[in-house]
């Protein structure tokens, strides 16, 4: 199972979008909101309250 690219959160298989990039890397999004604010709006993951980066960065203390 893949993972999205944005949230982190475990994508089912035939559910998604994969968006390939021209250096070949493969970015895997659950939802065009991911989708979005990734490759859109450039957000930053760990700077994003509702993403899986974003609360193992507060987990570790880093963000305080």
């Amino acid at each position: 199972m893949a993972r999205c690219s944005f949230c982190g959160d475990v994508i089912e298989k035939g559910t998604g979008t994969m968006f390939v990039k021209k250096d070949g890397k493969l970015l895997n999004f659950c939802s065009s909101k991911c989708e979005k604010n990734l490759l859109k709006l450039g957000r930053v993951p760990r700077n994003i309250k509702w993403t899986k980066e974003y609360k193992d960065f507060r987990k570790r203390g880093v963000g305080k």
